[in-house]
């Protein structure tokens, strides 16, 4: 049965409204996954086949997009990116409306997209902090195996890693990497449900969506110089599918 949702979070970040303005519009590759730079006018083109209904930069832009990838007549999904400025300028408050309707198995599509905005809104606020000027140079992001789907497969990345259970948000630590490397990194965030991992050039996300009947995933979005998508996807896929080969 279709319903409609809202998950609106707000917050305020250490960054210009400009440098918020860019990593919605611009940066994505840095906090979310590359995408289809929007057409910079109200009416124009954005992101996986939306339209863009309000363009005032660097204060507001809505995208929104009917009849999700063909799923129903019935679907809708908009985003809603509001800026302002704090402390002349120097800081920006945020708020981020993500709505529309889903169609099908509505309580856990709501849970899953609601936790995922927590870490996604949360990595933004890392790569505008943490890597300020930095563009991400390489981008990768992929799924564990059909094993990784299980109810306590997530617990497994953890403990692959190297963390242990009390590891806590925070906390700087020697991580388990693939190919035998150890990374120096933070804890950047630490849940049941996503592990965010910092070192000096990356920011690595895990993905717990086997609570949602989904893989395990990583992205990895490298900040290097020398960072190559294809090496760090093949590393990774490597490491998770070991994770869950026993």
């Amino acid at each position: 049965m279709s319903k409609e949702f809202e998950i609106a979070r707000e917050f305020e970040v250490d960054a210009t409204p400009e440098q918020v303005w860019d990593a919605f519009t611009a940066g994505t590759g840095g906090w979310l996954w590359p995408m289809e730079e929007p057409e910079p006018r109200e009416g124009g083109k954005g992101p996986f086949g939306s339209t863009i209904t309000v363009w005032d930069p660097p204060h507001r832009y809505t995208n929104r997009v009917e009849d999700v990838e063909g799923i129903s007549e019935q679907t809708l999904n908009q985003l809603d990116y509001t800026i302002e400025p704090r402390d002349e300028g120097r800081r920006a408050w945020v708020r981020y409306v993500h709505s529309g309707i889903f169609v099908d198995d509505w309580d856990n599509q709501y849970d899953g997209a609601s936790k995922h905005t927590d870490f996604y809104m949360h990595t933004l606020r890392q790569y505008l902090t943490q890597f300020t000027g930095r563009r991400v140079t390489a981008f990768s992001t992929f799924d564990g195996p059909e094993a990784s789907t299980a109810s306590d497969a997530f617990a497994a990345v953890g403990r692959a890693l190297g963390l242990a259970d009390d590891t806590a948000e925070g906390a700087r630590v020697r991580a388990q990497g693939p190919e035998d490397q150890v990374l120096d990194a933070v804890v950047d965030y630490r849940n049941p449900y996503f592990i965010g991992l910092r070192t000096d050039d990356a920011l690595i996300r895990f993905f717990g969506r086997n609570h949602w009947g989904a893989p395990v995933g990583i992205s990895v979005h490298d900040f290097a110089a020398d960072a190559d998508a294809k090496r760090n996807e093949t590393a990774w896929q490597g490491w998770l599918n070991g994770v869950f080969s026993a």
